[in-house]
């Protein structure tokens, strides 16, 4: 009765594993979390004074299905301000979180048999939401040694005339790597003379620890024109729960062919929620994103000495996000099975590598206290000890 669209699509393992250490949890046993990709702080007051005002002026019907223009002026004096990116509201779209932008974008532009580039590791969602759509993925893999990130030549080799997409995230989730301006450059000068989009996921752009972020649309005109940014503000304002991401692209037919799929599928996102991105968008937050940003350096820099302490185990500091992508090639090649078994022994809870398209590695949330961090991390190197035993 399921169609074969359906049945090719894998359950998300980092919301497996964040479920059954939940349910864990609640039989009462002592679990450490580290699988979910969600900030441990609250959303700013700012935003939820924005929220309870919509909702006292009774801000609740139908809203236009791309969103009110006073959201997405926002969206793209937000874009202007922070990456001189000029973009006008008919060519931005709000949906229902990035996951939601994604799907779209893809279902608009993905035929079947088309190509589309996955650098590996990547976010579990790319792979299975291209094959849903009937597109191959071509995968470019990458480790310790590259930073986790393509090269031109890489890249290059990895297209073909059935290309139609490149995905880049930058801040990368699991890695935290950036991309340089140079290297987005360079990547650009790949892509010129074909008709590949870029979708750039740039969620955590404002967790940025190291380096400059550089949007990818805004290193040269060409890169502008095939460039679809997609963000939110899951990530930055701890907004994980109200759903809010969008889309910005210079191609406006693409734009428009997106909201006429959310027009017959979700219609227009959660009136309350756009009336609080708005708050999220504006500047008014910027402290309390600078707040969450120190904290996350302080936790990440703690995590990266004490997994690096650890004999077998070693992590590259990563540059932005919230995640350290832990090497354990020394003790284990098989990161379920070691996922699994921290789980059972130790109570930990940690999102194997496999499920980002990297054998031999487990990502690791540092978006926890430093306490919990320090005694997870403690269990952690008594599993690896027994396992070198």
């Amino acid at each position: 009765m399921l169609t074969d669209r359906i049945n090719i699509l894998s359950e998300s393992i980092t919301i497996a594993i964040t479920t059954l250490a939940q349910e864990l949890k609640a039989e009462g046993k002592d679990i450490l979390s580290f699988s979910a990709g969600e900030p441990d702080f609250a959303t700013p007051q700012v935003i939820k004074d924005a929220a309870i005002a919509a909702i006292n002026n009774n801000f609740s019907k139908y809203t236009a299905v791309e969103g009110i223009l006073p959201l997405r002026v926002a969206i793209a004096t937000k874009l202007k301000r922070d990456h001189g990116l000029s973009y006008a509201p008919n060519q931005i779209i709000a949906n229902n979180g990035a996951k939601h932008s994604l799907f779209n974008l893809f279902a608009a532009t993905i035929q079947n048999g088309a190509e589309v580039i996955i650098p590996a590791p990547y976010w579990v969602t790319y792979p299975e939401l291209v094959k849903y759509c009937g597109g191959k993925v071509v995968e470019i893999h990458t480790d310790d040694v590259s930073g986790f990130k393509i090269t031109p030549e890489q890249l290059r080799a990895a297209i073909t005339p059935k290309t139609v997409m490149l995905v880049l995230t930058s801040p990368s989730n699991p890695t935290g790597c950036i991309y340089s301006k140079e290297e987005l450059i360079a990547i650009g000068k790949v892509l010129e003379g074909t008709d590949i989009i870029v979708a750039s996921d740039e969620m955590y752009e404002k967790l940025t620890y190291e380096g400059t972020f550089t949007s990818a649309a805004a290193v040269s005109e060409d890169m502008y024109k095939r460039t679809v940014t997609i963000n939110g503000l899951s990530k930055s304002v701890a907004m994980t729960g109200w759903r809010f991401g969008y889309m910005a692209a210079a191609n406006t037919e693409l734009i428009q062919a997106t909201k006429k799929l959310q027009s017959q599928s979700t219609s227009n996102i959660n009136s309350i929620t756009q009336m609080a991105a708005i708050a999220g968008l504006d500047g008014s937050a910027d402290a309390d994103i600078e707040m969450m940003r120190k904290a996350f350096i302080e936790r990440r820099d703690e995590a990266v000495k004490l997994i690096n302490d650890i004999d077998g185990l070693s992590v590259t500091k990563p540059d932005g996000a919230f995640y350290l992508f832990v090497n354990t090639k020394e003790v284990s090649n098989d990161s379920l099975t070691f996922a699994k078994e921290l789980l059972d022994k130790k109570l930990v809870a940690v999102v194997p590598g496999v499920a980002f398209g990297s054998e031999g590695y487990f990502r690791l949330s540092f978006a926890t206290n430093i306490e919990t961090i320090r005694t997870g991390i403690a269990r952690i190197a008594e599993y690896v000890k027994e396992l070198k035993a």
